[in-house]
């Protein structure tokens, strides 16, 4: 494969990568008010070789436990009147997002680095 080529690819991949990440963070903000609501972390497993790719990407739920608020009026109270609230903080959210938002931003400078580069290599071979 060429290097050129290679380093599209690998740019590509980031930016697949961090738009699911920012996809996440907004379902996350959307259900910061939602009782019971678990905040979903997109996981990455690494693939075996020298495949160009961070991996398979799948959504697991944080298992850190909302805070429980006494409300025996809610529907989802339990039996002794409390109910557990979400536990997405919004601060995290806002910093993933951010983060997930400028790493997009490094590999598309990449990807578009490389590309003026092949493009520029293709010019000189054509001469």
């Amino acid at each position: 494969m060429n290097p050129f080529e290679f380093s599209m690819m690998q740019a590509m991949s980031g930016m697949r990568q961090n738009s699911q990440r920012i996809t996440v963070s907004a379902e996350n903000v959307s259900n910061v008010d939602t009782p019971g609501y678990q905040r979903k972390i997109l996981m990455t497993e690494p693939r075996a070789g020298n495949e160009v790719s961070f991996g398979t990407l799948r959504t697991a739920l944080d298992q850190t436990p909302g805070v429980e608020e006494y409300s025996p009026a809610h529907p989802m109270a339990n039996d002794e009147g409390y109910v557990t609230l979400s536990n997405v903080s919004l601060v995290t959210e806002m910093a993933d997002m951010r983060e997930a938002n400028r790493t997009y931003e490094a590999n598309l400078n990449s990807f578009q680095q490389a590309r003026t580069m092949y493009t520029s290599l293709l010019d000189v071979l054509r001469r």
